[in-house]
């Protein structure tokens, strides 16, 4: 694929992107955050496997700031210890990512998928119950 039509398929999935974060409601951006993580280190995985280091760094990093959004949009108060649990968790995942980075561990990669594979799961499945609740308006 040429340059140009990559960057045009690039535009194109920014566009839908911003899109669907304007129009997403609070569960829905949270699973946004967990999808692109999740995504972002399935290719850090390929990097490497590819022995690309700087797109793996920079992936990496990218997941290091979104794990970081997950833990800035808990309420620690409300939430009490489900919610202090999960920002341990979501700094347990951000420590094993930085380690995967530095020793190219592809073992830590596979728990941190394994973890917010999990987490991701459960946020599925209560995403009906909160929307017809109300609860996060």
């Amino acid at each position: 694929m040429g340059s140009a039509r990559k960057a045009n398929v690039a535009a194109y999935q920014n566009v839908a992107i911003e899109g669907s974060v304007a129009t997403a409601d609070p569960h829905g951006l949270v699973q946004m955050l967990l999808d692109a993580t999740i995504e972002r280190i399935n290719a850090a995985r390929t990097c490497i496997e590819e022995g690309d280091r700087a797109r793996k760094a920079k992936l990496l990093h990218s997941c290091v700031t979104l794990i970081a959004e997950l833990r800035g949009s808990l309420d620690l108060i409300r939430g009490g210890e489900l919610a202090q649990n999960l920002s341990d968790l979501y700094d347990y995942i951000a420590r094993r990512l930085l380690t995967a980075n530095v020793r190219d561990d592809v073992a830590a990669l596979t728990e941190s998928l394994s973890l917010l594979g999990e987490i991701r799961s459960a946020w599925v499945a209560i995403g009906p119950q909160v929307r017809s609740a109300g609860a996060l308006r």
